[in-house]
């Protein structure tokens, strides 16, 4: 019953519910992010808002100027300039706003709804419940962003609950009250008209008197008339109770009809009489009945209106209205947790995906499978891995290292691949069309730059004379990691501003020469299609055993399809669980189309896995000297 329109509906007429003024926020996040920056009390207190019928579907938004003044605009075309206190007028538009208490340039949006539409909003909003089972005592609960709104609502639905109560109680004396209001004057007429005929009659018949005995039929017949009267009182009562089949309802029936069989027989002593008593006792019965049953009203009428005003309804308001001291929703603690979960979850889920949906080559024998030659695989070493992640934190970036592996570190078992991959190297090109090999990678920060660097040391460790060219013009950093300058580098000979007899720069590594790659230029590329970078290759060729060419990731740009025209050998070099094998496909046929062949692929950066690490075509074994 509490949450019915009859109730709901007479609260909205009360407080004007149906004009509703709501903050304009962004979209999804904006209300959230008001409440979480505490600016979700922003109101306008608007008490009056009509708009003509025309104007119904137009959207009115009230613009905050300052603390007391405003503007009012529709989709429509309409605007207006009000002031707080102020009634506007404007084109058919009544607007009353009391007070702002909103920062300059808040929106709000000012709508009139039905009564129906606010009382379903009342209804999602309000919440009844039972304190204790049978307990008899309810507890209203109604959520809102407005502290005085709020309790405003609350107080109201339960004085109009408790209303609704004492006059659904008082309904019944209402409603015999209004009906003695409409009888009385009819039963008097009717008295005043029955008074008037005794009265002719006995004028009439000059004041006949009755005998004792007819006097005495006279008055039992008045008697049976008030009792009837009464049980009519107590029939209109117990038939709102009971049904005529019920035994106090037959027990009223058969007292009537005892009463009914009486008046007849008395009717019947009356016919008996002379004519003239017969009159008289007829025009008395009428007259004194009458009085009886407009007496027996006039009591009744009394016996109303003291029920009517003495009526207590059975519900009673315990304690007012009283709201939340904070925020009861949402609560900024658990929203903050719940998004650092939410997003350690996404995270989580994001890497299982991508794991499962671009699982990295795991193993040599992957593309062996697919015949693609492996001439190395390159375990991870923890020795350079540790002095990279010192090299970080202090801000340098990755690899860039001043001391090279093969030099740090000559035992180190990744330095013993590179030497494996060495004496491989030395069987694959015997039948190459010149000294020269280009390392190339699938993609960038793969350890390319690594392993070509520390094979061209260990190589000319076994008294060759080696030249490792930068071609990496854009990203290149080789210089840095043999700790040499990079003027007059490969872009400068390459643009005619270097001489390339005296290009290639001495290494702390003997027999260990570097070309770096020079300042950026715009064009690397247009660069290495040039003829002057023919004459380098064959000048190196000619004056070193063996040149080492380090050109960018093949997916990345052309550079390495344009200088495998150049070389003899061709090795590209992949990460371990990093690329996969399409990428690995993809690389090989860009070199197919461009007519290069490439010998094989180097795995690099392996590492051992939780499980199942021996099918990855690697085993460690370290095999060192006896201390003595």
């Amino acid at each position: 019953m509490i949450r019915s329109r009859l109730v709901l509906g007479k609260t909205v007429d009360d407080l004007d519910l149906d004009i509703a003024v709501s903050k304009n926020t962004f979209p999804i996040f904006g209300a959230g992010w008001d409440r979480l920056m505490g600016r979700q009390n922003e109101t306008v207190k608007v008490t009056t808002f009509n708009r003509p019928k025309e104007m119904a579907d137009q959207v009115f938004t009230l613009n905050v100027l300052d603390n007391k003044n405003y503007t009012l605009s529709s989709d429509g075309g309409f605007s207006a300039r009000g002031q707080a206190g102020q009634m506007l007028k404007k084109e058919g538009v009544t607007l009353m706003v009391e007070a702002i208490h909103a920062s300059p340039g808040s929106e709000f949006t000012v709508t009139k709804y039905s009564t129906l539409g606010m009382i379903n909003q009342l209804q999602n909003s309000l919440t009844v419940t039972e304190n204790g089972k049978d307990a008899g005592v309810l507890s209203l609960t109604y959520t809102g962003e407005d502290r005085e709104q709020i309790r405003d609502i609350l107080n109201s639905i339960a004085r109009n609950y408790q209303e609704q109560n004492i006059e659904r109680k008082s309904a019944e004396a209402s409603k015999s009250l209004a009906f003695l209001a409409q009888q009385l004057p009819e039963v008097r007429s009717r008295l005043d008209v029955a008074e008037n005929k005794l009265n002719a009659f006995r004028q009439d018949k000059d004041s006949v008197d009755l005998p004792l005995e007819a006097k005495a039929v006279l008055d039992s017949m008045v008697n049976i008339d008030a009792q009837l009267n009464e049980l009519t009182f107590k029939e209109a009562e117990i038939s709102k109770l009971y049904t005529k089949v019920h035994p106090a309802y037959r027990t009223l029936l058969e007292k009537r009809q005892a009463l009914e069989d009486e008046k007849a027989k008395l009717n019947g002593r009356v016919t008996a009489m002379p004519k003239t008593q017969q009159e008289i006792v007829r025009l008395t019965r009428d007259v004194e009945s009458g009085q009886q049953v407009y007496m027996q009203l006039l009591n009744k009428e009394q016996e109303l209106k003291i029920t009517e005003a003495s009526t207590v309804g059975d519900v009673r308001i315990v304690d007012p209205a009283i709201t939340q001291p904070g925020v009861l929703k949402p609560k900024k603690g658990l929203i903050i947790l719940g998004a650092i979960i939410l997003g350690l979850m996404l995270s989580i889920v994001g890497v299982l995906l991508r794991s499962l949906f671009n699982r990295g080559i795991e193993s040599p024998q992957v593309l062996e499978e697919h015949g693609i030659s492996v001439y190395a695989s390159i375990p991870l070493s923890e020795w350079q891995k540790a002095r990279d992640s010192v090299k970080t934190i202090k801000g340098i970036k990755r690899y860039k290292q001043s001391q090279l592996l093969a030099v740090g570190n000559p035992t180190d078992l990744a330095i013993e691949a590179i030497r494996s991959l060495r004496t491989s190297l030395h069987f694959a090109m015997m039948q190459a069309q010149n000294n020269v090999l280009m390392m190339t990678g699938v993609s960038p920060s793969i350890g390319k730059t690594f392993v070509c660097a520390n094979l061209a040391a260990v190589i000319s460790q076994t008294n060759k004379r080696v030249l490792l060219i930068d071609c990496d013009m854009r990203k290149g950093y080789t210089h840095e990691l043999l700790g040499t300058n990079n003027v007059n580098g490969l872009s400068e000979i390459l643009i005619g501003q270097g001489d390339i007899t005296t290009a290639a720069k001495p290494t702390s590594i003997a027999k260990f020469d570097l070309i770096p790659r020079g300042q950026v230029p715009p064009n690397p590329s247009e660069l290495l299609m040039s003829e002057r970078f023919a004459e380098l290759v064959n000048w190196a060729s000619k004056n070193y055993d063996l040149v080492l060419i380090d050109t960018p990731p093949i997916l990345a740009v052309t550079d390495a399809a344009i200088v495998g025209r150049h070389v003899g050998t061709t090795l590209m070099v992949a990460r371990y669980a990093v690329n996969t094998l399409k990428e690995v496909e993809t690389s090989l046929s860009r070199f197919e189309q461009n007519g290069i062949p490439v010998k094989g692929v180097i795995l690099n950066s392996i590492f051992r896995r939780a499980s199942a690490y021996q099918d990855y075509g690697y085993y460690e074994y370290e095999y060192k000297s006896d201390a003595k």
